[in-house]
Order: structure tokens, then C-alpha cells, then sequence
């Protein structure tokens, strides 16, 4: 299985500056495989509480074991490469022999308190999985997403990038990022591709129909790190991967209920206190962030830069069967399983999609979204409670996904269910040259998970005020729509694709929070598609935003970008802002939208004053998004609104003024003359 260089190392991309220039080359190694290793945590099904917490330190032991094997495993394609049973005896038969000894104190720190698990002794030995073949950049491999499915898993292809970025393996493209352990290829796929696969139940006669939005903002406070309050408690590093926090402030290893009922909070409510957490997301551009030589960051394999996201939006929706009860204080839930590369995919729970395109869900692979089309990772939280526990021992076993038609089974209550959705400004990476161009991106993971999109997770501890949690089930169970942030945008899975004719840019749907105006683009055109349009081809869409997003194009090939909020790139960054739209406008198919001209609440960096403050009397007429994917020619009209409609009028209004005061004056000059 390892012969024939198998396992040989391969040189990648390294680090770079703050600024993003590069530095000093620093090379890892990286096999072409990883190290799966039977998940011990979720067989623990009832480990009595006076061994709680001897039991979590050691299974993050184990977890920390599988790191340091797959760190030597990344070091040592030299040596595999002369000894082919290098990695047998000097990796895999150690790691055995370390988690069978951690996993006989678990068994004793049970047999303590209570009865003996039995069958663990069988999940102590790993097996060195093989690589999959990465599908050629131009073609990447979808896993089957054509029929919807999303489970299929993509594996790390045969060779990483080279010393210059350059493409490894007769031009397999875009294998081992970064760090050397993923993302690859065969990880992405283009979103236009998928086939709609969403469906949600009907509600029924008696359901609840209702939904609760929280605010608790985008991580604008720089909450990181690498621990996990839930299942690694008083361990750090137990999650091996950087996580962004927001709402409650006091997200540490450490924290106690006490601590986090006593926390601040980023959320508007100050009622809201919970914590909702997740992997990062980053860039893979070589950029040193605050975790570059620390365990849980760069060590483990996750580099990069740290992406903030442009919109979180939390909703609490009702059960299409009944109605919903309270949840109890300090409940916690993870979905998603942060191990489902080697577990396989039975708890993977998280999607990956496109705005535009949300009726579209990926289980396994990242969305490759058009131009004008932002990245949308979301999360559908369990909505079932066993009626009597917080947590369990898997921390899975007290709560539970609802059936196809919204039904809780085994006695099971229905409560809230937390949708919660994450929007990236991120593009489309250049899998044609392995990410080099345009760097590719991926969510942190343990470093023998190799980035893969499924092994995606959110984690979510209930720390509501009681009065807010009851106004919340109130508000669901009576259908109404309540709390901070409801009624902002956000996106609907079943909303049309951007429109992609050659003059019309795709209709951004983001919204939420007033942060989710569309992005402007630096492309004279977008590319054009097999997609029909939905409107005239000099019509653009309609933004469905909220106060605009981050213009990227500024004054670019002749562009104006009137993105709003801060503009990188120093161009124009104007203050269109994006007015919450319906989904579906009514728009007059020969009308081009305009700019509203008002400000910006964002920093407009090197922006043009006059159109940062939307000043009516401008020689030039503000542009809309459109300007910067038209080369800043801006739609002709037959019927414009008011301003263009007065632009053509006042030349002929002022010669009929002149007209006017002639006949005057000669009418005076003719009565004196008498």
C-alpha cells in the first residue's frame, strides 16, 4: 500500500508576511494519506458523572495522540520511501500501544463509578488510509452531487503543490493547500453543477410555524480559540482547530456555568448569552495569523488567513408537527461531526452552498459560487430533547434530529431549532494552478481530517434568559415572527439563481443584519452561462442586501464599484446602499435601479468624497453595481427615473426660459419705442 513512493513528500506553498508578501520560505511534508483511528467518545453512550471528567481528559488524550502520529507521519516520507514498514513500526504500532493504555483508564474510571464498557479494547489499533486519486482541476469531482446526496468523500490527492506553487502528479491540481494536509481538488465543486435537493415538511394543522431571531453580530471582537467547552472540558487545545465565538464572551476550556451565566455578550439582547461557535474558515495565502506556531493553528496544519464572516444570521424555527417547548438552561448541542472524514459521514450535518443558489446543499464538497455569489456554510441544529438531560457522554444522545415529516420519536420533546448560516466574501479559488492565483479556502479540522467539508461542525450552549426563552416558544408556537434581526434578509434556499446574461450581474441575496449588500465585482463582464436570464439583459437585479457590502473592484478597468461600506482597493467605494428587497421585486424590465446616494456606515478607504457622501448636484451620476461589470457604462433607458428623466429635460426647459424672456424684452422695447 506504500510502495512505489507512495508516501513521498512534497514541498508547499509556505509563509508570508502580515501584508501578505511573501517571507521566508518554511516547507512541510506531507504524505499522501491519513491515520483513521475508531472515534472511542461516541461508543461512551453512559459514563456515570463522578467520571466525567477523568473520562474527557482522556479521550482529548487520545485525540492529541492522533496528532502527534500524523505529525511524524507528515515528517517521514524520506524514510517510508526506503522502508516500506517505516510507518507500521515506527508510527502505527506506537499509536496503538498508547491509546490501548488510555483506553483501559477510561474503562477504569468507569468501572469506578459504575459498570465496565465493554468492547473497547477493540478501538485501540488505526489504519493508515491510502489516498484517493484528486480529479484534474478543469473536471473536479463532484462525489455524486448531481443526485444530491452529498455524503460521498473526497480524498487528498497524490502530490502537493511545489516549491514555486506549481501543480505535482502529471497536473493533478490544488492537493494538500497550505499546511500539506488539504484541502485538495477533488474538494470543490462548482455550485451550478449540483441539482436542487432541498425540502423542508409541511406544516401541519396544529404545528408551529412561528420563528426567533437573535443578533449576536460576526466575531467583530476576535474571539478565538482552539479549545471546546463541551467536549474537551478543562483541556486545552481539545479541538485541535481554531473556532470563532459569538454571543457569550467567556468561551474557554475553563468556563463554568457560572462563568457563562455571568459573561458579557455580543449579542444585541443582552437576554442571549449563549455561545455559538465553529471552525474558522481561511484562506490559504500564506498569511501568518496569532496561531501561526501554536498548537491548534499552524502546527496542526491550519494556516492561513482568517476569514471574518460578512453575515451570521440565528433564527429558532418551530416543528411542522406540534408545538415546541422551552429548552432548558445551559443545554448543549453540537452538530455535525468534526470527525466524519474517518467516521464517515452518519453525523455530518453541516451545508455548504452559494447565495442564489441555497436550494442547493453540499454535504462533502466546497461551493465553487459564480461571480457576484457569496459562500454560505449553514447549520439545522437537532430540534428533539430527551425532556431530562443538558448533555450526555457522546454529547449526542440527549438530543436528536426530528423525522422526514417533523416528528420527535423514543419520547422526545420538540424544541426551537437553531438554524444558524454563515456568508463569506470569499471567490471562487483557481484550481487550475492549485489555488496560487486566487487562494483556495477550508474550514480548520483536526489535522488527520485533512480540511475536508464534511467534517464541518457547530457547537450551541443555551444561555437565554428564562422570560426570553418562554417569549421565544410563545412566538414560535403562535406563528409569529419576533426578535432582533427578524425580518432582515438572509437568503431563502428556494430564491432564483443570479440572473448571468452578459450585461446583468447576479442578484445578491445576502441581507440580514443590514451588513449583506452585494459585493462589487472588477470584471467587465460576468460570464455569461447556459442559465437563461429572468429579466431584459440591460436589466440588472434587484439588490436584496442590507447597507451593502465590501466593494472589491474600486475604479478598476473603468469600473466604478459602488459596493458600499469599506472599499479595499481604493477606488471609488460609493455608499450604494442596498434596501431590503422581496425576493421576487417588481421591476420594470427597461429601468436600471438606482444607487440610493445615502452613506455608508463602514470606512470608505480612499473612496471619492462627494460620492461617499451621495451628493445630488455630481457632474457624473452615481453608479449602481452594475457600473463595475460593464466597464462603468451604465444602462440605457427608455423611461429612467426622475434624475435621468430631468437630465434630458433641463437643457430644453432653460431654452424655453430664454425663448420666453426674449418675447418680453421685445414686447418692452416695442411699448417704449411708442
Amino acid at each position: 500500500m506504500l510502495g512505489g513512493g507512495g508516501l513521498v513528500a512534497a514541498n508547499v506553498v509556505a509563509s508570508a508576511t502580515e501584508e501578505g508578501g511573501t517571507d521566508s520560505a518554511q516547507t512541510l511534508s506531507t504524505p499522501a494519506g491519513t491515520i483513521d483511528c475508531p472515534d472511542v467518545g461516541t461508543k461512551l453512550t453512559n459514563v456515570p458523572e463522578g467520571a466525567k471528567e477523568d473520562v474527557a481528559k482522556e479521550l482529548a488524550l487520545l485525540d492529541q495522540q492522533i496528532a502527534d502520529a500524523y505529525q511524524r507521519l507528515m515528517n517521514a516520507g524520506q524514510a517510508i520511501e526506503q522502508d516500506k514498514a517505516f510507518a507500521e513500526n515506527s508510527i502505527m504500532t506506537p499509536l496503538k500501544e498508547k491509546r490501548a493504555a488510555t483506553i483501559e483508564r477510561i474503562a477504569i474510571a468507569v468501572d469506578r463509578q459504575g459498570d465496565r464498557p465493554e468492547g473497547l479494547d477493540a478501538l485501540a489499533a488505526c489504519t493508515l488510509r491510502a489516498p484517493e486519486s484528486s480529479a484534474p482541476a478543469e473536471q473536479p469531482s463532484d462525489g455524486g452531487q448531481q443526485s444530491g446526496d452529498g455524503q460521498g468523500d473526497a480524498g487528498q490527492g497524490d502530490a502537493g503543490q511545489g516549491d514555486a506553487g506549481q501543480n505535482g502528479d502529471n497536473g493533478q491540481n490544488g492537493n494538500g493547500g497550505q499546511a500539506g494536509n488539504g484541502p485538495v481538488a477533488a474538494d470543490y465543486v462548482d455550485i451550478k453543477s449540483v441539482q436542487p435537493n432541498v425540502s423542508e415538511p409541511a406544516v401541519r394543522k396544529g404545528g408551529s410555524s412561528g420563528s426567533f431571531a437573535t443578533s449576536c453580530g460576526v466575531n467583530e471582537n476576535g474571539l478565538f480559540n482552539s479549545d471546546n467547552v463541551i467536549v474537551a472540558p478543562g483541556v486545552s487545545n481539545g479541538a485541535h482547530h481554531f473556532h470563532d465565538y459569538i454571543g457569550n464572551q467567556s468561551n474557554t476550556a475553563f468556563a463554568s456555568d457560572e462563568d457563562l451565566a455571568n459573561a458579557d455578550t455580543s449579542c444585541v439582547d443582552k437576554s442571549d448569552k449563549s455561545t455559538y461557535y465553529w471552525p474558522v474558515l481561511r484562506l490559504q495565502n500564506g498569511k501568518q495569523e496569532q496561531d501561526a506556531n501554536k498548537p491548534g493553528g499552524g502546527i496542526e496544519g491550519n494556516a492561513g488567513e482568517i476569514v471574518q464572516p460578512k453575515e451570521v444570521t440565528l433564527n429558532f424555527v418551530g416543528n411542522p408537527q406540534g408545538k415546541v417547548t422551552e429548552m432548558p438552561r445551559l443545554l448543549r448541542i453540537i452538530t455535525g461531526d468534526a470527525k466524519a472524514f474517518v467516521n464517515g459521514p452518519a453525523n455530518a450535518n453541516a451545508s455548504w452552498s452559494c447565495t442564489g443558489f441555497e436550494d442547493r446543499q453540499l454535504k462533502d464538497k466546497y461551493p465553487l459560487c459564480p461571480q457576484g455569489s457569496d459562500v454560505v456554510r449553514s447549520f439545522k441544529f437537532q430540534s428533539c430533547w430527551d425532556g431530562q438531560n443538558i448533555d450526555s457522554a457522546n454529547h449526542r444522545a440527549h438530543v436528536a434530529f426530528a423525522a422526514a415529516d417533523g416528528s420527535c420519536g423514543n419520547g422526545f420533546k420538540a424544541i426551537p431549532q437553531l438554524v444558524q448560516r454563515i456568508v463569506y466574501d470569499v471567490d471562487a479559488p483557481s484550481l487550475q494552478d492549485g489555488g496560487r492565483t486566487t487562494p483556495l479556502f477550508a474550514v480548520d479540522s483536526f489535522p488527520e481530517q485533512l480540511h475536508k467539508p464534511v467534517t464541518d461542525h457547530g457547537d450551541f450552549i443555551n444561555v437565554f434568559d428564562e422570560k426570553l426563552m418562554s417569549e421565544m416558544v410563545d412566538c414560535i408556537n403562535e406563528g409569529r415572527t419576533c426578535g432582533v434581526g427578524a425580518g432582515d434578509g438572509g437568503g431563502d434556499p428556494g430564491q432564483e439563481e443570479p440572473t448571468e446574461a452578459p450585461t446583468t450581474p447576479p442578484a445578491d441575496n445576502g441581507g440580514g443584519n443590514g451588513d449583506g449588500g452585494g459585493k462589487g465585482d472588477d470584471e467587465t463582464q460576468p460570464p455569461a452561462t447556459e442559465e437563461p436570464a429572468t429579466e431584459a439583459p440591460t436589466t440588472p437585479p434587484a439588490d436584496n442586501g442590507g447597507d451593502g457590502g465590501k466593494g472589491d473592484g474600486g475604479q478598476d478597468n473603468g469600473g466604478q464599484d459602488n459596493g458600499g461600506g469599506k472599499n479595499d482597493d481604493g477606488g471609488n467605494g460609493g455608499a450604494g446602499a442596498g434596501q431590503p428587497q422581496d425576493d421576487e421585486p417588481t421591476v420594470s424590465s427597461t429601468v436600471a435601479p438606482k444607487s440610493s446616494g445615502e452613506p455608508d456606515a463602514g470606512n470608505d478607504e480612499g473612496g471619492d468624497e462627494a460620492d461617499a457622501i451621495g451628493t445630488p448636484a455630481q457632474t457624473q451620476p452615481p453608479t449602481s453595481d452594475t457600473d463595475s461589470l460593464t466597464g462603468g457604462a451604465r444602462a440605457q433607458a427608455v423611461g429612467g427615473d426622475l434624475a435621468e428623466t430631468g437630465t434630458s429635460l433641463w437643457p430644453a426647459a432653460g431654452g424655453a426660459v430664454l425663448l420666453i424672456a426674449g418675447f418680453v424684452v421685445l414686447m418692452r422695447t416695442r411699448r417704449y419705442a411708442r
